[in-house]
């Protein structure tokens, strides 16, 4: 069996991410391509977008969210994340059940006792009205049958794992500090949630599997895991066994991969990239050592935003001031800081932040 090397994963990871090279794609090609963009913190998916779309412009994105054909939901890994309105609709009942553990697990003595479907059914029936609310105009109305649970634990239940909400603009949009107001997905999408198709062999989770490989792969069960938190889905791999390709890491970890996806050569230069924070890029996978070094895993669950250099997380970044500044995390050589330099400069004036210096310091 074929050994991938870190470099050679790395490769395939740029490639599939559209980090190798940017990509013509329309803005709702590129999230349901990338199965969504983390977005918990508002900006940050224009980021991401910039990095990976030709000529991008903000208003691509804002004209997708307002136009309804992208949405602010929670989904995988109860965060938030920008998804196309049809893989929101698809995917939403495959993970309603991870949805509701994790928010009970987190507050297991805040809830105990709770009759969830009451709650959820309580929850529907205000919302019914199809007017927006926020999670504490949500919370209003229930906390008189509820007086026990925090606002905030109620409000998270209902948002964040019973009845499936789109956060609605202006919040996510360019600029925008808008707060979140919540809409049902079926209300603001006007299409009900997909129902879960009944049988053995979770063509759900089937097409989850595959589209995550297009853009992560090849990948393990666990980073598979790791990425959408539902329980690695052995069911669907398991019926989609026969048509994947499989390949070992250095740890001697099984990979599957789609046959035909792009698995560049280990040599492919790697340009300078800008990341986000919590960009899926490095979040995607249990095992992140295809992009991160060990000794740098927690900037990937701090928010830091991240530079790529020679394809893998070489530096910070952070605009304040009027500047912004990048600190490596290794010595950068001249031409790499040239590199950086210019991405800089060209991120700088996409931001249009008023930024007046490139500060690139030195490594610690």
């Amino acid at each position: 069996m074929t050994v991938l090397d870190n470099r050679a994963l790395n490769r395939a990871t740029l490639a599939r991410q559209h980090l190798l090279a940017r990509t013509d794609a329309s803005v709702p090609e590129a999230v349901a391509h990338l199965c969504g963009l983390q977005a918990q913190e508002p900006q940050e998916p224009f980021i991401g977008l910039w990095s990976r779309l030709t000529d991008f412009a903000p208003g691509r994105l804002d004209d997708a969210l307002t136009g309804r054909t992208v949405v602010r939901t929670h989904l995988m890994r109860r965060t938030v994340h920008l998804v196309t309105a049809d893989d929101a609709l698809a995917w939403r009942a495959r993970h309603d059940t991870m949805l509701r553990q994790r928010v009970l697990a987190t507050y297991r003595s805040e809830l105990a006792g709770i009759d969830v479907d009451e709650v959820a059914a309580a929850g529907r029936a205000v919302t019914a009205d199809r007017q927006p609310r926020t999670m504490r105009e949500l919370v209003q109305a229930l906390e008189d049958r509820w007086p026990g649970p925090p606002r905030r634990v109620l409000g998270e239940l209902l948002v964040a794992a019973l009845v499936p909400m789109a956060q609605l603009p202006p919040r996510g949009l360019w600029r925008q500090r808008a707060g979140v107001r919540n809409l049902p997905l079926a209300t603001w999408l006007g299409r009900d949630v997909d129902p879960l198709p009944t049988g053995d062999d979770d063509p759900v989770g089937q097409r989850l599997l595959r589209r995550y490989l297009a853009a992560y792969g090849p990948a393990a069960g666990a980073d598979l895991r790791a990425w959408c938190g539902l329980a690695g889905l052995p069911t669907a791999v398991k019926a989609c066994r026969e048509e994947l390709v499989v390949f070992r890491d250095e740890r001697g970890r099984e990979l599957f991969d789609l046959p035909d996806a792009p698995r560049p050569h280990p040599d492919t230069p790697a340009p300078v990239r800008f990341l986000p924070a919590f960009d899926n890029a490095v979040l995607g996978y249990h095992d992140r050592s295809r992009i991160i070094d060990a000794a740098h895993l927690g900037l990937s669950v701090a928010g830091h935003r991240t530079v790529l250099v020679d394809g893998r997380v070489t530096a910070t970044w952070t605009v304040r001031d009027q500047r912004l500044r990048i600190s490596p995390l290794r010595p950068l050589t001249a031409p790499e800081q040239e590199a950086v330099r210019a991405e800089a400069e060209d991120l700088a004036a996409f931001l249009d932040e008023g930024v007046e210096d490139v500060q690139l310091d030195s490594a610690q």
